[in-house]
């Protein structure tokens, strides 16, 4: 197996990773935790926050420099357009989600109805992390089929 097959299956494999982490929470698990009541939904979100943040910024980087990584050595750009598809969930998040989590994460947690709008800001926010993990992950299979 050359480098750049092992660049493009690690680009693939954890962008659906983070693309089924992601649509997993958007989908399944955030309306869930509304559904329970703002405080089950902010205890939720609290711990559910500290275990995927970091499986899903490490699979999403991964994507992105395997994906940029193979795109170079191989001239075929589709890897890096995939890769950079799961990667903007980054700085997206960074930009657009990171002062609702501050909020969401405070040791002194908001009071309850402006937990609720936050959660649904979160959940809002949290479905383009979802589609640009779903739409790199598309293109990345494209380009191992179309090779």
């Amino acid at each position: 197996m050359s480098v750049v097959s092992i660049l493009e299956w690690l680009a693939t494999v954890s962008a659906a990773i983070f693309a089924g982490g992601a649509l997993y929470i958007s989908i399944v698990e955030h309306p869930a935790r509304l559904n329970a009541g703002v405080t089950v939904a902010l205890a939720h979100f609290r711990q559910m926050y500290r275990l995927a943040a970091p499986w899903q910024a490490s699979a999403a980087a991964l994507s992105l420099v395997c994906g940029v990584l193979a795109a170079i050595l191989s001239a075929e750009w589709a890897w890096a357009i995939g890769g950079v598809m799961v990667g903007l969930a980054i700085p997206f998040t960074l930009l657009a989600m990171m002062p609702i989590n501050r909020q969401l994460l405070d040791r002194v947690p908001p009071r309850e109805d402006s937990a609720r709008t936050l959660l649904m800001w979160w959940g809002q926010r949290h479905w383009v992390r979802s589609i640009l993990g779903a739409i790199g992950l598309v293109i990345l299979v494209w380009a191992a089929v179309h090779r």
